[in-house]
């Protein structure tokens, strides 16, 4: 295969039991300075909300952290809920970060709430007749593209200082059909959630090619895949430390949701076989092994997909067996 393979993270800063948020904001850090060492392009913060495994709740914040504390690799969010928050908003912080890090920001979006929908309901604020998704998209393009937006009388128009005319790349993410669709027709490139929802993936993709159309954003499509990666200098290790992983969404499936847990030597004790197939379904994209194995899924993903960049979501209890994980699959990518 002739094809480059391209790099990034999808880091939520992982809690891990007996961890603390502190410790995971530190440990996201550390995993930006490596990774941007190995060659990652971008790193990217995840948006969840009330979730006791997830310290990255409020995205734009870390991500001006670790902007910080790295030189070239592009961060940005992965995803911002636009539907949580007003497009003003969205471009002042978006903006602001632009203006401090220029040309290292990236604007993921996302339609999902990413949470209950209790939180997400807090969270909103929701009042009748405000605007969805689409509308708020297109407000926020252009508040950064553009020159403002007028009210609805005309009779003045608002800005996002700063942010007006910083053209922050703005990227659509999805699970689904929905953000495939959209983003092929608005001409932006799409990142899509293989790393939990891989049964919609082939579609999704097919979708948004299908329906792109070339733009003041791209020319030709783009297409980044978010997927789950365990790699360890040895098989039987990356099976074993993979079992954090599964235990995260076995939880999920019960609805109980968890800081990262250790890993265990039979999943089997824990789970029936509805359990565990339900948990197969939502993980069959994973790339879990040794260098070689790893090196051999990650060619199949990208020739199955034609997938121009891989956006990789590792889950592991221990953080230097996670910092390693990715240092294996970084050798792997240019092999």
């Amino acid at each position: 295969m002739t094809k480059k393979i391209e790099l990034s993270v999808l880091d939520p800063s992982p809690i891990v039991e007996g961890g603390s948020a502190e410790l995971s904001l530190q440990n996201t850090l550390d995993l930006a300075k490596k990774t941007e060492q190995w060659g990652y392009k971008r790193f990217w913060l995840a948006e969840h909300h009330n979730w006791a495994g997830m310290a990255s709740s409020a995205s734009p914040v870390v991500i001006g952290r670790v902007a910080s504390v790295t030189e070239k690799m592009r961060i940005g969010s992965g995803a911002m809920l636009l539907s949580h928050y007003s497009p003003l908003s969205v471009a002042e912080q978006f903006g602001t970060l632009e203006t401090f890090f220029p040309g290292r920001i990236d604007l993921g979006l996302g339609r999902a709430p990413g949470t209950d929908q209790y939180t997400a309901n807090v969270l909103r604020q929701r009042v009748a007749g405000e605007p969805e998704f689409d509308a708020r998209l297109e407000e926020l393009i252009a508040y950064l593209y553009g020159t403002g937006t007028a009210t609805k009388n005309g009779s003045f128009s608002i800005h996002a200082i700063p942010g007006e005319k910083t053209n922050v790349p703005i990227w659509l993410l999805g699970s689904g059909f929905y953000s495939a669709q959209l983003s092929g027709l608005l001409g932006l490139p799409f990142s899509f959630a293989g790393h939990f929802a891989p049964g919609n993936m082939m579609e999704a993709i097919k979708l948004y090619r299908d329906y792109f159309r070339p733009s003041q954003f791209l020319e030709e499509p783009y297409v980044m895949l978010a997927v789950q990666v365990v790699a360890a200098d040895e098989k039987q290790e990356a099976q074993r430390l993979a079992t954090s992983m599964y235990q995260k969404f076995l939880l999920l499936t019960r609805g109980q949701p968890s800081p990262i847990l250790p890993p265990v030597d039979n999943m089997d004790k824990l789970w029936n076989n509805n359990e565990r197939r339900a948990v197969e379904e939502q993980l069959f994209t994973s790339i879990i092994g040794d260098p070689a194995g790893v090196k051999q899924q990650l060619h199949e993903l990208i020739e199955k997909t034609d997938a121009d960049e891989i956006m990789v979501h590792t889950e592991i209890f221990d953080h230097k067996a996670r910092l390693r994980s990715y240092e294996i699959l970084a050798q792997a990518a240019v092999n």
